[in-house]
């Protein structure tokens, strides 16, 4: 057994470019150690969340959470993730399920998924502070969710998100634990970001 099967991997990210330790550090484990998060950190989270900028300060977003101490919410939550998610997911102290409310306005439903997107951004980027860690899954049945969580009309299920404290890679099935413990990597800049028209490069100047 080596170091990183017992003590909770870090992998910050090797960035080009200088970035904030809470980026940096920031990244998406599978293995969660066996501990409760404290409602004031959960709470903190979801503080950050609601402080996120959206289109007309119309705060789209929801989020429907349980954890492992009410067992049965917790239950609902995981019987919606597809099955290779509940692998590991099952074990997570919180759950959360991230929902947005459809903009009114005609061809901007969809926006609010955008600004949604902007409050989880701020909610796994507080974890990071708070000594916690996110798992953010499309992995999960939409309408099952809608249905057993009694999600109304106007109101789009986005994404679960497992939170905890970071466990060790020996938990997880060999095959996942070769993904934990993989580098993580990302596309250079150059593929994603361009200057003044389509396909030229930021770089290239």
């Amino acid at each position: 057994m080596t170091d990183t099967d017992t003590l909770p991997l870090r992998k910050p990210a090797d960035a080009s470019y200088p970035i904030h330790d809470l980026i940096s550090e920031r990244w998406s484990p599978r293995a969660f150690a066996d501990r409760p998060v404290e409602r004031e950190k959960l709470y903190s989270i979801l503080e950050a969340a609601r402080w996120a900028a959206s289109a007309g300060n119309q705060q789209p977003w929801h989020f429907i959470i349980a954890t492992k101490e009410n067992a049965d919410d917790h239950e609902r939550l995981v019987a919606t993730l597809w099955d290779r998610n509940v692998l590991w997911a099952k074990y997570a102290p919180v759950l959360i399920l991230v929902v947005a409310k459809l903009y009114d306005r005609p061809g901007k439903e969809y926006t609010s998924f955008y600004d949604t997107g902007m409050a989880v951004g701020n909610l796994v980027t507080q974890a990071v502070d708070l000594g916690l860690v996110t798992h953010q899954m499309g992995g999960f049945d939409a309408d099952k969710a809608r249905e057993t969580l009694g999600i109304p009309e106007g109101y789009q299920p986005l994404a679960m998100i497992a939170l905890g404290y970071p466990g060790t890679p020996d938990v997880l099935p060999d095959d996942l634990r070769e993904r934990e413990l993989a580098p993580r990597s990302r596309k250079p800049l150059e593929e994603f970001v361009f200057e003044g028209r389509w396909e030229q490069s930021v770089l290239a100047r």
